[in-house]
């Protein structure tokens, strides 16, 4: 016979199921941030693997050798790149330190002229700037630390690199023996999908850079290459990032002339446009079909969650 529980009993029984609760979502919040620098390090390792394959293919060297060829290649060249423009970048970042200031509160006098500017900046003061603040803060910020979470994404990436055959076969472990075949073939395919987007947003990057470093060194805008470097790291944000990206290029531009800045706007739309629908689909063999709409969605909802990681990751995910 099944006795019934006193009503202490249940109100016990309702708080240990809340607390359950509480502990598992706090546990999952954290984890899914380990997950999220997990695929980030598993990104790097495809890149690397991709280049391997490259360097193999080309040259007929051993697997071995064509990834020591990847990985330390790709080290090589940014410390090269380093070498040879960042004494450029330190003099245009000190040029933007100098211009960026100035020119905002410009902006900010301008729009104090009119009446609806000065009701934007009245909005955009006090509670509302602070509460703007902690918003962009919040959005902005990861569980480790960005740093943290770049030097455990590296290592990742390079002991995915170095032994990926492990990982496969642990992954395997956790699926029935009877679906280890489709679970094998939905893992090669993700692996080669992820291929063609890296490949497709690292060209769109490198690509990106090099037309904003032209169209604004011919307009003489200050800083060109160090905003041009900006809007190829920001391109790794689909939709923000490439918004975010024209802010101090038209800033900058509006202290030469109100057409400067629109043409400069115009260089930066038309740069995005070039890359994100005509170059980047042919890179990547196949437009991946995924609505605008959910895109933003899960970039908003990921950078709620995990900060700017999370909106990196949202469409590979």
């Amino acid at each position: 016979m099944k006795t019934e529980l006193t009503y202490i009993q249940k109100v016990w029984q309702t708080v240990a199921i809340v607390v359950l609760l509480v502990v598992v979502i706090l546990i999952a919040r954290v984890a899914f941030n380990v997950l999220l620098m997990a695929l980030a390090g598993s990104l790097i390792a495809v890149y690397f693997h991709a280049i391997g394959d490259l360097v193999e293919r080309n040259t007929r060297l051993n697997r071995k050798l064509s990834m020591l060829i990847s990985v330390f290649g790709t080290f090589v060249l940014i410390g090269l790149l380093i070498w040879f423009m960042g004494n450029k970048i330190q003099q245009q970042i000190s040029i933007l330190n100098d211009t960026l200031p100035a020119t905002i509160n410009n902006v900010k006098a301008q729009l104090a002229a009119t009446p609806n500017g000065a009701k934007l900046l009245n909005h955009l003061s006090g509670e509302n700037s602070e509460k703007l603040f902690n918003t962009a803060q919040r959005f902005f910020s990861t569980s480790f630390g960005v740093l943290g979470n770049l030097y455990v994404i590296i290592l990742l990436g390079i002991f995915f690199t170095v032994n990926p055959q492990m990982y496969k076969e642990g992954m395997m472990k956790l699926v029935p023996a009877s679906k280890k075949d489709l679970a094998h073939h939905v893992l090669e395919r993700i692996i080669h999908d992820l291929k063609g987007w890296l490949k497709g947003t690292v060209f769109s990057m490198v690509l990106i850079t090099i037309l904003i470093t032209i169209g604004l060194t011919v307009m003489g805008i200050p800083g060109a290459l160090v905003l041009a470097l900006i809007t190829g790291i920001l391109k790794l944000i689909p939709n923000f990032g490439s918004v975010a990206a024209m802010i101090p290029g038209i800033l900058l531009a509006l202290t030469i002339s109100v057409n400067t800045a629109i043409i400069t706007a115009i260089i930066y739309v038309v740069s995005q446009a070039i890359v994100s629908n005509i170059v980047t689909p042919l890179i990547q063999e196949r437009i991946i079909k995924l609505p605008p709409a959910l895109t933003i969605i899960s970039q908003v909802v990921m950078g709620t969650l995990s900060g700017v990681l999370g909106i990196i990751l949202a469409v590979p995910l």
